[in-house]
């Protein structure tokens, strides 16, 4: 399989619903998508600012600036300590990163890439790119034999599912048994809700809880867009076993596959400044305890969801009727088709939307009929 045998982009799918919520006499509130609204802040405008005169090639492997606070912040807001220069990686955004993970390791005809059941579909796409099979599996025993590459996502995406230390190093050691690469993707980290997550930091692949304190064949990769509102900016990075990480740089220089160097600048802002992230998550915070009990209000059932951007969400019925519903409110939504097969019966609901929006979604939900 190739470029041009993947399947149409999903979201099309999902414009009829779109086009419906639209005529709401109060226009549309879209929950749709996890693209931050939130301005980006001025700590790392500024520094980007500072970084326009770019005359030079950018460095694949980031700036010593930037890795030197890629591995600082791995320490004070993960817990991992003791990476150094060799073990992490900046890349343009997280998508393509999980795109490509596949090609850039060798895989090809006849190994396995494992990803979540409920999963964000790049797993999927990256490894029908390179002719592999993706195999969806949640429980370590379910991973099988010819496994050269397995994805965790946690907190979740889309259900906001947090994997504890323990759970990681049952994973961890899975992984060793089989000989496959372990990648997490860890995007959502400092969003977490619920108990004991809304104290306790989420814990990373990295920790060595889960690891030992050995990285070999770890991968732990995490994105500035959904911390810091840098969604345009595309920045995010790896950590992990040094080894893999030279083996991606190598092929990433080849590809070209390097941040701007302002890209690179604001990032060292944005990772040595944890006032905006915490300012972030009390926006993010607000809204959810706002929209979450309006959707149940409106009879939904949330699952999960104790981490992350969204609400994961069902009523009983298929996912296109529950899309339906909300269509008719004036609500966008994500189907739970986008995100497996397992979950025909869930929608996806975003916390991604200006304060007013949220609040005019909560409205009309604790308003609906049931």
């Amino acid at each position: 399989m190739g470029v041009a045998d993947l399947a149409d982009y999903p979201w099309d799918a999902v414009a009829p619903y779109a086009a419906r919520a639209r005529e709401h006499a109060d226009g549309i509130v879209d929950l749709s998508i996890g693209s931050p609204v939130d301005a980006t802040p001025e700590v790392v405008a500024a520094a980007l600012s500072r970084a326009t005169d770019a005359h030079a090639y950018p460095q694949t492997v980031g700036t010593p600036a930037l890795r030197e606070a890629i591995a600082a912040w791995f320490a004070r807001r993960r817990g991992v300590h003791g990476l150094s220069a060799e073990n992490v990686l900046p890349t343009v955004g997280s998508k393509e990163l999980v795109a490509l993970l596949p090609l850039l390791l060798g895989l090809g005809p006849g190994d396995v890439v494992v990803h979540p059941r409920a999963a964000y579909p790049t797993y999927e796409v990256g490894a029908r790119l390179v002719g592999a099979t993706p195999v969806a599996a949640d429980d370590p025993a379910q991973w099988p034999e010819g496994a050269r590459l397995i994805w965790v996502n946690s907190p979740g995406n889309p259900n906001g599912g947090v994997l504890t230390v323990e759970e990681l190093r049952v994973a961890v050691e899975r992984a060793r048994e089989l000989g496959a690469v372990l990648a997490s993707d860890e995007c959502y980290a400092e969003l977490g809700w619920d108990e004991p997550w809304d104290a306790t930091p989420i814990p990373s692949v990295l920790d060595p809880g889960a690891t030992g304190g050995q990285l070999a064949g770890m991968l732990a990769v995490y994105s500035l867009s959904k911390q810091s509102n840098l969604a345009g900016y595309r920045a995010a990075f790896l950590a992990g076993d040094s080894d893999l990480v030279a083996r991606l740089t190598t092929a990433r220089k080849h590809l070209g596959l390097m941040l701007p160097a302002p890209v690179q600048a604001a990032m060292v802002a944005a990772l040595g400044d944890d006032a905006h992230v915490v300012h972030q998550k009390s926006l993010y915070r607000t809204r959810r305890e706002l929209l979450k009990p309006a959707v149940e209000r409106a009879g939904f059932r949330i699952d999960s969801s104790e981490a992350g951007l969204y609400l994961w969400a069902t009523e009983g019925r298929d996912a296109w009727e529950s899309m339906a519903r909300l269509a008719e409110l004036g609500i966008l939504a994500g189907p739970g088709y986008f995100y497996g097969e397992h979950f025909p019966e869930h929608i996806r609901l975003s916390l991604t939307a200006s304060d007013e929006r949220i609040a005019a979604g909560a409205a009309r939900l604790r308003n609906a009929r049931l």
